[in-house]
């Protein structure tokens, strides 16, 4: 009587386990899959279906290639025959297919499944989804590579930028204020990348971004299309900036009592009709600024303007002086501006971009029609879909 008892208690522990067995399998969030010794699948769990796509009924009775890559499929060979000699499997990442044909990346652990006598006769696998952590590994081993490749650029800008604005400098105060302003001026472009982890930045933020410093921000309007640039194109369109806003706080608009900034820019086909970007900067003014400009093409700010902006974005640009005008017009295929490209090896200010024996040409706009555009006061008119700011806050 007492082994009758025994027994049926026995029974009922085991019949226990296996329940409690089966509801932790079913409730993983991880693959569990179990499969003879000749690779055929005899259970697969709702987190199997979950990761795979296959359902149960679907993947029950079938071979386990179904989800191994046709170019991987020696591993599973190799997996059974180290099971068949009972030799212990460590985990390792690996590649399987989903039912659409989707690789996803997985971590497995394979145990060997064994009968009360200790005879093996298949395997166990649990298989964890990695490939959302392995994209974010390559996004941030991408990221350092940007990062990396964008500090050994600022490097040479600002080397070259320290090198020419010493030729030019009257004296040390001068220098020391001319390249701190103009570093900080990188750093604000520099911050723009950080933030969209160096994707880029669209154009109106960075025209605000480099003209905040220099206040009036009710006397600026910022208009034009949506228009998302690049890495290297925020750099260097945004020193660029700079030098015309520092321009014009000393010599043009935001140095008079009456003046207006107008930057526009706009997408338009070129004679082969291909897209090209037409960047303008338009300021007006009216009374004595408080101190008279005189254009040098070999002075540190018509060199970046008219040689090294350009010369990076593979495009050109035009400026026109007068009485109570200043305009700067930028063309640059939208390709340039706007393609993002790995481990592109992109020019540097280098000392033959600023070597001032080249002298950088300072056409008139009115040359151009499309300079006869932008000749008059009144700011060009945005198409559909376009920014319009005025003011820079």
């Amino acid at each position: 009587m007492q082994s009758n008892t025994t027994g049926r208690i026995e029974l009922q522990s085991d019949a226990e386990a296996q329940a409690r067995l089966a509801a932790i399998v079913d409730s993983s969030y991880d693959a569990i899959i179990s499969k003879d010794l000749n690779s055929v699948i005899t259970s697969w769990n709702a987190a199997a279906e979950r990761m795979f796509g296959y359902g149960a009924g679907e993947a029950v009775g079938q071979s386990i290639l179904m989800l191994i890559p046709e170019h991987m499929r020696n591993e599973e060979q190799e997996i059974i025959e180290r099971i068949r000699s009972g030799e212990r499997i460590a985990s390792y990442e690996t590649v399987r297919l989903r039912k659409d044909g989707t690789p996803i990346h997985v971590s497995l652990t394979i145990s060997p499944i064994k009968t009360s006598e200790g005879k093996i006769i298949g395997a166990s696998k649990i298989a964890r989804d990695i490939t959302a952590t392995r994209e974010n590994e390559r996004r941030i081993r991408l990221l350092l590579r940007e990062v990396n490749h964008r500090v050994k650029n600022q490097y040479a800008v600002i080397l070259a930028m320290v090198k020419e604005t010493s030729r030019r400098a009257t004296s040390p105060q001068e220098f020391e204020r001319h390249v701190r302003d103009r570093i900080c001026a990188l750093s604000r472009s520099h911050d723009l990348l950080v933030l969209s982890d160096w994707s880029g930045a669209n154009v109106a933020e960075l025209v605000q971004e480099h003209l905040k410093p220099f206040g009036h921000e009710e006397r600026i309007k910022v208009s034009g299309s949506l228009l998302t640039l690049n890495a290297r194109a925020v750099q260097y369109l945004g020193m660029a900036l700079h030098e015309l806003g520092t321009n014009s706080a000393k010599y043009g608009a935001l140095a008079c009592s009456k003046g207006s900034i107008t930057v526009t820019w706009q997408i338009a086909p070129d004679a082969s009709g291909l897209p090209v970007l037409q960047l303008c900067w338009e300021e007006n003014f009216t009374g004595k600024p408080a101190a008279h400009h005189e254009a040098n093409p070999r002075g540190f700010g018509s060199i970046v303007l008219l040689r090294a902006t350009p010369q990076a974005l593979d495009g050109s640009a035009e400026i026109d002086r007068g009485t109570g005008y200043v305009r700067w017009l930028l063309k640059a295929p939208v390709e340039s501006v706007t393609a993002v490209r790995d481990n592109e090896e992109e020019p540097a200010l280098s000392h033959q971009v600023f070597d001032p024996v080249r002298r950088a040409r300072s056409p008139s706009l009115h040359d151009s029609v499309l300079g006869k555009a932008y000749s008059g006061t009144h700011p060009v008119q945005a198409p559909v879909g376009t920014i319009i700011v005025s003011g820079t806050k």
